[in-house]
């Protein structure tokens, strides 16, 4: 993924029940992510339209996944899973062994996907975040 893919990703995004987007996911913010972990967020393309994206980091120990997203029709294809497999493969090439992932609650078909293609839940732990500014 480039920056030049934003608006088309941004769009797919917009379309797609289980991502959520907040301030962090503008342009400017998304080429800071971009430049901050090269070579480690994906698109998926088909004819000449994007029809998945996702975005991956690292902070050296543990890698993240955020936004995997795939277009309605193409869904079920292996798309999805072929971009979480592409993160995966990128991190551990630069030794990052684990990566986490956040999905909604509300959002079943995400934890279906997840589930399917051999991501566990922990439900031990709990997110909490606080604004830093």
């Amino acid at each position: 993924m480039s920056i030049r893919d934003y608006d088309e990703v941004f769009a797919l995004w917009s379309q797609c029940d289980g991502v959520g987007l907040a301030e962090g996911d503008s342009r400017d913010d998304i080429r800071a992510f971009l430049r901050r972990n090269p070579g480690l967020s994906f698109v998926a393309i088909s004819g000449k339209k994007i029809v998945g994206a996702v975005l991956s980091s690292h902070d050296g120990r543990r890698g993240f996944l955020y936004h995997l997203a795939v277009a309605e029709g193409h869904r079920r294809s292996g798309v999805g899973r072929a971009l979480a497999q592409r993160c995966l493969e990128s991190l551990n090439a630069i030794g990052i062994p684990k990566c986490h992932i956040v999905v909604f609650a509300r959002n079943r078909s995400g934890h279906q996907f997840w589930r399917k293609i051999g991501w566990e839940e922990r439900t031990e732990l709990r997110m909490m975040s606080k604004r830093t500014r």
